[in-house]
């Protein structure tokens, strides 16, 4: 239990006064930027899946099973 103690305060002082953070506004629009490109990419792996199952399904009604 004393190493787990000693892991947490010894993390919470390298992020306090080692880490240097970004100002709140550029922390903000980064995440917006990330928000943004997240919803294009599950739009355009949506669209992929739209398409291949679409083609899977017209090559097995093709096929006739």
């Amino acid at each position: 239990m004393a190493g787990l103690v000693n892991y947490v305060q010894e993390s919470y002082n390298e992020l306090k006064n080692h880490v240097t953070w970004p100002p709140l506004s550029e922390a903000q629009r980064l995440a917006v930027v990330v928000a943004v490109f997240t919803v294009i990419f599950a739009l355009a792996i949506w669209g992929v899946d739209t398409v291949f199952s679409r083609a899977i399904k017209f090559y097995f009604n093709l096929v006739g099973a």
